[in-house]
C-alpha cells in the first residue's frame, strides 16, 4: 500500500527556461542499455547494464516569444541541452528529487499544431544524455 501520494505539479526547465506554466504532461524514462552476458553452456539467458538511457516526454502549451517555449525549443532542435525536472516546484528532498538530464538530444519538434477554437499544445521528446537524481 503506499504510504505518501502527491498531486502532480512537475517543474520543468529546459535549457534553464523555467516551462513548468506551459506543461501538462512530463515523463521520464531512465535506465540502462541491456547487454547480454549469456555464454556457452548457460542455462538461461544473462545480462549486464550498458550505456545509461534516457528519454522526457513533455506535453507543452504552444506559446510563442524569446523565454516561451517556441522560442526554447527551436534553437535546440539538433541539437543537446539540460533538462531539470521535480515532482513538484517545492525543494529539493527525499519526497521531491530532483533529475537533471545532462546531453539530451532533441531531434525534432512542431512549432505549429493549431485547431480552430483548441488550445495549441505539442508533445516533445528529448533522447541520450546522461541522468543524476539529487534529494538535497
Amino acid at each position: 500500500m503506499a504510504t505518501t501520494t502527491y498531486l502532480s505539479n512537475p517543474d520543468v526547465s529546459v535549457n534553464s527556461v523555467d516551462l513548468s506554466d506551459q506543461c501538462t504532461s512530463a515523463v521520464l524514462t531512465v535506465g540502462y542499455d541491456q547487454l547480454e552476458t549469456t555464454a556457452f553452456g548457460s542455462s538461461g539467458h544473462s545480462f549486464a547494464a550498458g550505456l545509461e538511457t534516457v528519454d522526457v516526454t513533455l506535453t507543452l502549451f504552444m506559446s510563442y516569444g524569446a523565454s516561451e517555449v517556441e522560442g526554447t525549443l527551436e534553437g535546440l532542435v539538433g541539437t543537446t541541452t539540460t533538462i531539470v525536472l521535480k515532482p513538484a516546484s517545492t525543494t529539493v528532498g527525499a519526497d521531491n528529487p530532483s533529475y537533471t538530464i545532462t546531453g539530451a538530444y532533441l531531434p525534432s519538434y512542431t512549432p505549429i499544431n493549431a485547431s480552430v477554437s483548441e488550445l495549441s499544445s505539442i508533445d516533445v521528446t528529448f533522447v541520450g544524455g546522461t541522468w543524476a537524481r539529487a534529494t538535497s
